[in-house]
């Protein structure tokens, strides 16, 4: 327990919540180089931001960059942290490569699917036993439209079986690593269908899949209340578990294009605080299919939102301002 400039006990915010579920943030080489004793105060479960993903473990075929996640794995084994491993099969942050044959073509599907294990085999390997839990494949569901899974370059080369193949070879890479599906927009009552449609599909072909992360980028006006409770009670339906894998709340709604704030106003904070009360509270009530919140982001002095959707606009998302000092949020969780 630390303390502020008014000499207030700031309490770790992991220990908030230690009987409800893991507390877990997003961190970068960066972040975990200038804020480590931050992160180690106040997290007991990590996630690679980028570090993990496709394009920067394999940029290219048979070269792999282990050095920066090495440095993750080295500081959650020392520190004694959980690791959530993100992400293994996505629509972006992948190569060209992956999807082209030795002369540029596109390449067919036995390829593509040798390479995807090939990735796999390698990536959940190398962590075999150090990593609790993975996001296998990423944000592979449409949100809207007749469709139920998203044109990308696995699914048009492999075929809709492209998910059933990741987790199947996730899970022989490490059998003891929770495989989840991970995605956005969980909460929309439409996208929500699709979601469970997808994942209750792979259950019925007895494909190990483990839960369903919803990501939590939401705002200070979406999604409701309701439709957050839908969605929980929807794929805890299922038997799964679930992990709140993105959390970051925007001060601003998605079609907000403003530029002019250089802080949050009053009502802002007022709202935020308000929001993220109201989010914990339903994560306690569901603790018992929830067992990990991660947090996209340490603190407002960095956030892939300053760049999202409105480029180099600053937001504010997070329970710690730029200073890595608490906001009103955090005491409101606290003094709950």
């Amino acid at each position: 327990m630390t303390k502020r400039a008014d000499q207030r006990e700031i309490p770790a915010l992991f220990n908030v919540f230690e009987n409800d579920f893991l507390i877990g943030a997003a961190v970068n080489p960066m972040t975990l180089q200038s804020q480590k004793e931050f992160i180690n105060t106040h997290f007991t479960s990590l996630t690679s931001e980028n570090n993990m993903k496709f394009e920067n473990l394999q940029p290219e075929e048979g070269r792999f960059t282990f050095e920066q996640a090495d440095e993750l794995m080295a500081f959650a084994k020392q520190n004694g942290k959980t690791v959530r491993g993100h992400t293994l099969v996505w629509h972006n942050q992948t190569p060209q490569w992956v999807f082209q044959n030795k002369n540029g073509g596109r390449a067919d599907r036995q390829l593509v699917l040798d390479r995807m294990k090939e990735h796999i085999d390698t990536v959940v390997g190398r962590y075999k036993g150090q990593i609790q839990s993975w996001d296998v494949v990423n944000e592979a569901v449409t949100d809207s439209g007749a469709s139920r899974l998203r044109e990308s370059n696995w699914q048009a080369i492999i075929g809709d079986d492209f998910m059933e193949k990741a987790f199947e070879y996730a899970h022989l890479a490490d059998r003891d690593a929770e495989l989840f599906y991970n995605d956005y927009n969980e909460s929309d009552p439409e996208k929500r269908e699709k979601i469970y449609t997808t994942v209750k599909d792979l259950l019925e072909k007895d494909v190990p899949i483990h839960g369903i992360g919803l990501q939590a980028h939401w705002s200070l006006h979406h999604p409701t209340l309701d439709h957050i409770r839908a969605a929980i009670e929807r794929y805890a339906s299922l038997g799964l578990k679930l992990h709140i894998t993105e959390m970051d709340v925007s001060v601003f709604a998605f079609d907000d294009k403003r530029t002019d704030l250089t802080a949050m106003t009053a009502k802002m904070t007022q709202q935020q605080m308000e929001r993220y009360h109201q989010f914990f509270e339903c994560f306690r009530e569901y603790s018992d299919v929830i067992s990990s919140v991660t947090f996209w982001g340490v603190a407002d002095n960095y956030t892939w939102l300053d760049d999202f959707p409105v480029q180099g606009r600053k937001n504010w998302p997070l329970l710690f301002d730029q200073d890595l000092q608490p906001k009103e949020s955090f005491w409101k969780l606290v003094n709950r």
